[in-house]
């Protein structure tokens, strides 16, 4: 009996060796519409200005999920995340760009927060704007409609110059059009005057 207490015991001082897997939300700390600036008195990096909430979200959201609800948060159109990770400073943000990178994060806050399970770290998060959804004072363009522009300026563009590398076919027909100062004389009231025609002479005319 005390053999079995004692394996007993054993497996149960082995079970608390085990890791537990966190099943609480994952609570990020968002900041956006500011900037990182560096401190006066010692220069260390602190955000200034701008909006900061607490976000919390299910362990296994993703990524592009993730994104839905910061662009519903600070109302942009398309959101960059830059997050700090928890053993370096504001200097050395990483970017979170897909799930693997987003679970990544996840389990460096798990483990800095293994002595302090009454309340983990909150994830430090910056989200910043994308260039791409910043509103511009043009109008919008229709990629659609601006590659069908081009192909009909290039079908043009073709079309001329076959045109002016080709002669008319009539007139392949009638000879050759090199006729310099054809004249006719318009018979009238006053002198007879000339009345040069142009002629289609290659690729020009004259």
């Amino acid at each position: 009996m005390v053999g079995t207490s004692a394996s007993s015991l054993s497996s149960c001082a082995s079970l608390d060796d085990v890791s537990v897997v966190p099943t609480e939300p994952v609570k990020l700390l968002c900041s956006y519409g500011g900037k990182i600036l560096p401190r006066r008195p010692d220069g260390r990096l602190r955000y200034v200005s701008g909006h900061t909430r607490v976000v919390a979200v299910r362990r296994s959201i993703s990524f592009s999920e993730l994104q839905v609800k910061l662009r519903e948060l600070c109302g942009w159109g398309a959101v960059s995340l830059r997050c700090q990770l928890p053993t370096e400073d504001m200097d050395a943000l990483v970017s979170v760009t897909s799930d693997e990178d987003l679970a990544n994060l996840v389990e460096e806050y798990d483990l800095a927060s293994r002595d302090r399970r009454s309340s983990p770290l909150k994830i430090r998060a910056f989200l910043l704007l994308l260039r791409a959804s910043e509103p511009s004072c043009r109008s919008p363009v229709d990629p659609v409609a601006a590659a069908e522009r081009c192909v009909r300026q290039a079908s043009m563009r073709e079309k001329l110059h076959s045109w002016c590398e080709k002669p008319d076919a009539s007139a392949a027909a009638a000879g050759d059009l090199r006729v310099h100062g054809h004249q006719h004389y318009h018979h009238g009231h006053g002198t007879p005057r000339p009345c040069n025609h142009l002629v289609h002479h290659g690729r020009h005319w004259q």
